[in-house]
């Protein structure tokens, strides 16, 4: 878990103990304002689902406003709050939270962090008010960011996850993701085949090679065997001359030129002047 977000939910902690006592919608709608009042407490969810919280939604219009409250510090924004008549007003711990929790929200669009949005966006009256926001945000671990004073823009890098996300767009969110992971099967199935494609040329690729090598092998096979009968034939017609033919063929045409002996010429071979001897007597 996000090490901010880990905060944010113990500090709530103490105010979702102290629900279960606040019985009476004046008590309920009194801790609301604590708990958004209350430093380090950025996430609401888990108080907004306790028992004595959840039922001031139905409860007395003076109080019900404090659960419409507590819903737009959940997953609201700045101009939630300034659009929706009658809520209780704010102190400045809370304006400066939710203005906070607002910049979060608003940090999901590059378009919607230029100064000129933001100052109208968070109701704020200048651009050092702004600045001043952006850097408490950091300061306290929210976002990670950059003020750009030369393109009047904020340059966020990463955002901590403390917005709760609405009920009623639990739906939309589900199908997104239906979407999604349909659009994954789709394509984990077009990788797999595409790899039994491989698997299967390659395949047929080792067969081609291996018949080749065989069809390379029976030739060779079949020419050392022919060149053996070749020599046989010679041998056989010829005595004198197939046997020269056979020790040329054995040596490859090496070169005898060797120390010549008295009266030998020089390149003669051994075995042609013995028989050309035998020829003359």
């Amino acid at each position: 878990m996000d090490p901010t977000q880990q905060k944010a939910l113990n500090a709530l902690e103490s105010f979702i103990l102290l629900s279960s006592s606040a019985s009476s919608p004046r008590a309920a709608a009194d801790l609301v304002r604590q708990a958004t009042s209350a430093p380090n407490t950025y996430v609401f969810a888990e108080l907004l689902q306790t028992k004595n919280i959840a039922a001031l939604k139905d409860g007395p219009p003076e109080y019900a406003s404090s659960y419409t409250l507590l819903e737009i510090f959940a997953w609201g924004t700045w101009a939630d709050y300034s659009s929706t008549p009658d809520l209780p007003p704010l102190t400045d711990a809370q304006a400066h939270k939710l203005r906070q929790l607002s910049l979060l929200s608003l940090s999901t669009s590059p378009s919607t962090l230029t100064y000129t949005h933001l100052l109208t966006a968070l109701s704020l009256p200048s651009t050092r008010a702004l600045e001043d926001l952006v850097i408490s945000t950091i300061y306290a671990g929210l976002l990670v960011a950059k003020l750009d004073t030369k393109s009047q823009r904020v340059d966020v890098s990463s955002v901590s996850p403390l917005r709760d996300l609405p009920p009623a767009r639990v739906p939309q969110l589900l199908s997104t993701l239906d979407t999604w992971n349909g659009r994954c099967v789709s394509v984990l199935d077009d990788l797999e085949t595409q790899i039994k494609e491989v698997r299967q040329k390659a395949l047929e690729r080792k067969k081609r090679e291996q018949r080749d090598e065989s069809a390379v092998e029976k030739l060779v096979g079949q020419a050392l065997k022919e060149r053996g009968k070749a020599g046989e034939k010679r041998m056989a017609q010829d005595p004198v001359g197939g046997r020269e033919a056979a020790v040329g063929d054995e040596n490859d045409g090496m070169d005898l030129d060797e120390k010549a002996g008295p009266g030998r010429p020089r390149g003669a071979k051994r075995g042609g002047g013995a028989f050309k001897n035998a020829a003359k007597r």
